[in-house]
């Protein structure tokens, strides 16, 4: 199988050390101010979800693109890419990190995150490894994980968002002399935030070490996962996670980088084959009408429009 392994800029994260299944469908959402969003317009097929690089790009991008039969919203779930799990080196234990550009989006979530809410967008928190040797899956108790996952809900509330994505990437293990990975660490901490936010969205950027441990001591925490998705863009990948077809991504894009004619055949079949969710990455400022109506024609019968 073709992997194209993706090609993000973390620059600015690295040098700055500084859900309760949810339908997209179309349906009204409430911003975390409690004020009740304008409902989308409906819409029928997968749910589209758009990482975005908030070091170089507005998460406000997401919310530009409607489809021209209906007007309903291209993209369903916008991620904020990403905040860090760090690593204490004096209290040797982990904690949540935003660079700068991460912080202004989330200091600044009125304009920032709110007008996707209000539009039905859910907005959702990805966490990556920042080489520190912090990574999902080596918290070395049960209570180290639930105090981290504590760290996660607290943010997700104080700043009104929607949910956590977990991607296991560039941990490196062992660094600071943390430990390797373990296999009750990840379970510990996804069934901890679970409990912590059960009407929140969880998902899995499906990679790493924490990917391939989801089960221990009787427990599978995959039904704790709202969605997974392919880690690789510009292929096909079903994701080894016990979630019903209506939850998975088996089709990744890179927008602008994944030819049109590829993006387009991955959404026909994510069609064809059942499957209710499609990835994308890096939506960044510039009008990508074009490469986005490749996937909207086949997923949901109707060309894209860009509005400034």
């Amino acid at each position: 199988m073709f992997t194209l392994v993706r090609s993000r800029v973390r620059t600015a994260a690295f040098a700055l050390s500084a859900v309760a299944a949810l339908a997209f469908g179309g349906t009204a959402a409430t911003a975390a101010t409690g004020a009740a969003a304008a409902p989308a317009a409906a819409k029928q097929g997968p749910t589209s979800v758009a990482y975005v690089e908030v070091n170089n790009n507005s998460m406000l991008n997401v919310g530009k693109y409607t489809l021209a039969n209906g007007g309903g919203n291209v993209f369903d779930v916008a991620v904020v890419f990403a905040a860090n799990i760090n690593y204490d080196t004096g209290t040797k234990s982990a904690y949540l990190h935003f660079n700068e550009n991460v912080q202004r989006v989330l200091d600044n979530a009125a304009t920032q995150i709110r007008p996707l809410q209000q539009k039905g967008i859910k907005v959702v928190l990805s966490v990556l490894g920042n080489h520190q040797g912090a990574g999902f899956a080596n918290f070395p108790s049960q209570q180290d994980a639930s105090t981290f996952a504590k760290k996660l809900s607290d943010a997700v509330a104080k700043y009104g968002l929607d949910g956590i994505d977990f991607d296991d990437e560039y941990a490196e293990y062992g660094n600071n002399g943390t430990g390797q990975p373990n296999d009750s660490s990840f379970v510990h901490l996804v069934t901890a935030l679970r409990a912590n936010m059960p009407g929140k969205i969880i998902s899995l950027y499906n990679i790493g070490p924490a990917a391939s441990r989801l089960s221990y001591g009787g427990v599978d925490v995959s039904s704790k996962f709202d969605y997974a998705w392919n880690p690789y863009y510009g292929s096909w990948q079903v994701p080894r996670v016990a979630l019903p077809k209506s939850k998975l991504s088996p089709a990744a894009v890179e927008i602008g980088r994944t030819s049109q004619s590829t993006a387009a055949d991955l959404a026909r079949r994510t069609v064809s084959e059942g499957y209710g969710v499609y990835l994308t990455y890096n939506l960044d400022g510039a009008d990508r009408s074009a490469d986005v109506s490749a996937f909207t024609r086949e997923l949901y019968g109707s060309n894209a429009v860009y509005t400034r």
